[in-house]
């Protein structure tokens, strides 16, 4: 079965430095169909003014990931790291047992436009962590290339959840397919350009949810740049 999402149709906020499409429930958007998938709680589509961002604030027990589709983001938290989030650069923040942090946009007169993703960890309280991975366009190109994993295979981020997070860049001729497992659910958000999926034509901020899938098509990609999620049916509530 596909569930089909459409850009227009997420939640949006609008607090002037801050422009935000919600996949999901969050903040001030509610709805009682669409608080998640499996363990995947959050896709926020930002656009950050230049000189504006998030103050220091804290998180628990929820892997984010940050990824940076244009411009550049600025990370600081109570562990020490300090560095910029660059375009092809994925971070990962295992929040844990609790972590104070900030994020901003100090490039002059350039709005940074970013996802932000929740995954819910397997296991709670674990000490909070952070990673930072640069992965090449080429890596992505004509493809889907690992970025995040429970055991770091392949050089991808290490996040607390039985999830694999893989992206990939689409263009022309370039296609390929992902076998599902059975017992496993799929999400997959595309972040640019317009590409189709299992025979549906998505444009950017478009998703799908595959449920009872076999596989995961990409063809006929235009400059997109995809998000594909393999997914437990639910989150584990290990401690």
């Amino acid at each position: 079965m596909l569930y089909k999402r459409l850009a227009n149709d997420r939640g949006y906020g609008d607090h002037g430095w801050l422009k935000s499409f919600h996949s999901f429930s969050f903040a001030d958007y509610y709805d009682p169909n669409f608080m998640g998938f499996g363990p995947l709680r959050v896709i926020n589509e930002d656009w950050i003014a230049s000189g504006k961002g998030f103050g220091t604030h804290g998180h628990r027990d929820m892997e984010i990931i940050t990824y940076v589709l244009e411009g550049e983001l600025a990370h600081k938290d109570n562990m020490g790291n300090g560095r910029a989030i660059l375009p092809h650069e994925v971070q990962r923040m295992s929040a844990g047992k609790g972590v104070m942090h900030s994020e901003f946009n100090h490039a002059e007169g350039e709005t940074t436009h970013i996802l932000q993703i929740w995954i819910q960890p397997d296991v709670l309280g674990v000490p909070p962590s952070y990673e930072q991975t640069y992965f090449a366009p080429d890596e992505k190109r004509g493809k889907l290339r690992l970025v995040a994993s429970p055991n770091g295979q392949d050089g991808s981020v290490t996040i607390h959840s039985n999830t694999q997070l893989y992206a990939g860049l689409f263009d022309g001729n370039e296609a390929t397919s992902y076998p599902l497992k059975t017992g496993r659910i799929a999400y997959l958000h595309l972040a640019k350009g317009q590409a189709t999926i299992n025979g549906e034509d998505l444009v950017a901020g478009d998703a799908l949810m595959f449920v009872e899938e076999s596989e995961v098509t990409i063809t006929n990609g235009i400059a997109a740049e995809v998000l594909l999620f393999d997914l437990p049916l639910a989150p584990l509530t290990n401690q």
